[in-house]
């Protein structure tokens, strides 16, 4: 008779072993899945199992984009907006204003700021903001790019002298900082140098503000000072 502790519903093969509660390729997709901003561990697995509920033309579409956009995608050498050349279609436009750069932090600021229709010239992509405590210095930035651009019309789209800077940073403490160093870094330069208005809330984000207050900050930018 086995004792009363014993467990009589193992089966054969011995105890039940605890281990990944996913196939190990699928615990993997999860785990990559979850390394994007924002996405948990839960919803990681929705995404997951929608990656495995797809045709197999749909999963091998995915994976095919995520490795375009690895392999094609870079950033334009003349104002480091993302492109798939190696000047963006912006900077390669000659109806575009080319005297005149909008400075902003992140591709995805650009895109919100062109989506106004409302401002026609030529952009710089910081690729960031000024930020001390996070070790963020201007070499780590495209600061000295944007300088060159204003120094020599050479390294400007069309070879147009660039007679205007508009600041276009995030309005936050970082954004600011940024602002206040590239007004004295151009200040010696023969530019003017304006910014947005502050239509833009303090504390905001360009890429969450609405059409309307995007296009009243470029039609209301403000001069700071230069030529």
């Amino acid at each position: 008779m086995a004792e009363a502790n014993e467990r009589t519903d193992l089966p054969a093969g011995g105890p039940i072993r605890r281990g990944l509660a996913y196939p190990a390729a699928v615990e993997k997709l999860i785990e990559e899945f979850a390394k994007l901003p924002g996405v948990g561990r839960k919803s990681a697995e929705r995404m997951a199992f929608f990656v495995l509920k797809s045709e197999e033309t749909a999963a091998t579409g995915l994976a095919r984009a995520v490795l375009d956009v690895k392999q094609k995608i870079r950033h334009c050498r003349i104002c480091w907006n993302l492109s798939d050349g190696p000047v963006c279609g912006i900077c390669d436009n000659p109806g575009r204003e080319r005297g005149q750069v909008l400075v902003v932090e992140q591709p995805k600021d650009l895109i919100a700021l062109e989506q106004t229709g409302m401002y026609r010239g030529l952009y710089h992509v910081l690729m960031g903001r000024l930020s001390p405590l996070d070790g963020v210095e201007a070499s780590d930035l495209t600061i000295g790019d944007l300088l060159a651009r204003v120094k020599d019309p050479g390294k400007n789209a069309g070879g147009v002298p660039i007679t205007e800077i508009i600041l276009g940073l995030n309005p936050t403490l970082e954004g600011d900082g940024t602002g206040l160093y590239l007004q004295r870094e151009l200040g010696a330069l023969s530019v003017s140098i304006t910014r947005l208005a502050r239509g833009l809330p303090s504390g905001s984000q360009l890429e969450y503000a609405n059409k309307a207050v995007l296009a009243d900050a470029i039609q209301s930018r403000q001069r700071l000072s230069g030529g």
